[in-house]
């Protein structure tokens, strides 16, 4: 597919707000899932200029009336296409001319080659995260709706992910690392009535031309979505599937927990210790997990290893041989009874 310049989609602009009926109900949704995890406490919006991130940021400013809570607007640059620094000036003047002030974070490492859709994620949540730490709020708000939801279920399902993989994209995800939580409120509501609000009040949003390009998986499952609605594809029993997956999840949650508090220990920071007795005493996807827990940690990564380097990984280690090697931004190596885990750039 031929690539496509930036755009800006142009609506009339309406003063309705709350009194429209549709974007009251939103709010009330989006109101009672927000105060039911952060009440009044401070919290900081990720915005990309799309219709899902606008809507949240009009939806926040409400809230923050309401509540008397202060609240932080932040776009990223991640500088990964040429048209990225002009799109967030473009999102910050949108934003402004409903008065919401936002702040610009720009990535300034190494530009990622490869894998750009998945780097570039983990790019804007570090960066969120770590001005977030920096503004001692410990609440990141993303617009993440109902469409995000099933379709990063489909590219899971398709990559082989486990049950973890398959359920883990949640309302509320907790972040051990600086006691953060990452909380998507709008994750019931579906994406064209985002589109309404944000073309009710801010008359205009940013397309990402990416969305449009066929060599992106996520794009080539959404277009198989809107295909296989016309042979009856029911959305509502995707959900199903999804909270069932989600009940057995939180029983090996259960069983996960046990075992770091087990077999794991913390030497300090940056080198964690796993006792090479999980390896006999739990069952396979136990040792997935925590394994990937830990590098996830010492490495201070937001996503663990992908599976199948993890599941390589694992065969090693329950290699009798010598072992050293680098997975995460980490070191693993064999020590005895025991596997040492380091972060390869603080040791």
């Amino acid at each position: 597919m031929k690539k496509k310049n930036s755009t800006v989609q142009l609506v009339k602009h309406k003063n309705n707000y709350l009194k429209d009926k549709k974007i009251k109900k939103i709010y009330k949704i989006f109101k009672n899932i927000l105060f039911k995890h952060i009440k009044y406490e401070s919290f900081c919006i990720g915005v990309s200029g799309g219709p899902d991130s606008l809507a949240l940021a009009y939806l926040s400013k409400i809230y923050s009336k309401e509540f008397k809570t202060k609240y932080r607007v932040l776009i990223v640059n991640h500088r990964l296409r040429k048209e990225s620094a002009k799109e967030a000036k473009e999102v910050k003047s949108i934003l402004l001319k409903e008065r919401i002030l936002s702040k610009i974070l720009k990535w300034k490492g190494e530009t990622p080659k490869s894998n750009i859709q998945s780097n570039a994620r983990q790019i804007r949540h570090g960066l969120l995260l770590k001005e977030c730490y920096s503004l001692k709020i410990k609440n990141l708000i993303l617009g993440h709706q109902m469409n995000d939801f099933i379709e990063s279920f489909l590219i899971r399902l398709f990559r082989g992910s486990g049950l973890k993989g398959l359920t883990s994209f949640n309302q509320v995800s907790f972040l051990n690392k600086n006691n953060q939580k990452i909380i998507r409120p709008l994750i019931t509501i579906k994406k064209k009535d985002l589109i309404y609000i944000s073309k009710k009040i801010f008359g205009k949003y940013i397309v990402d031309p990416t969305n449009f390009n066929e060599k992106y998986l996520r794009t080539r499952i959404r277009n198989h979505i809107n295909n296989f609605k016309s042979d009856g594809l029911d959305i509502n029993k995707i959900k199903l599937t999804i909270k069932n997956l989600q009940i057995a999840e939180d029983s090996l949650d259960y069983y996960f927990q046990k075992s770091i508090q087990k077999y794991v220990r913390q030497i300090n920071q940056n080198k964690w210790l796993i006792s090479n007795k999980i390896l006999d005493q739990e069952s396979k996807e136990i040792i997935f997990r925590a394994t990937g827990y830990v590098i996830s940690k010492v490495g201070n990564t937001y996503y663990s290893p992908r599976g199948k380097n993890l599941q390589n990984l694992i065969e090693k280690m329950r290699n009798t041989k010598p072992l050293k090697v680098t997975l995460g931004k980490c070191i693993i190596e064999r020590v005895k009874n025991s596997f040492i885990i380091s972060n390869e750039f603080k040791i």
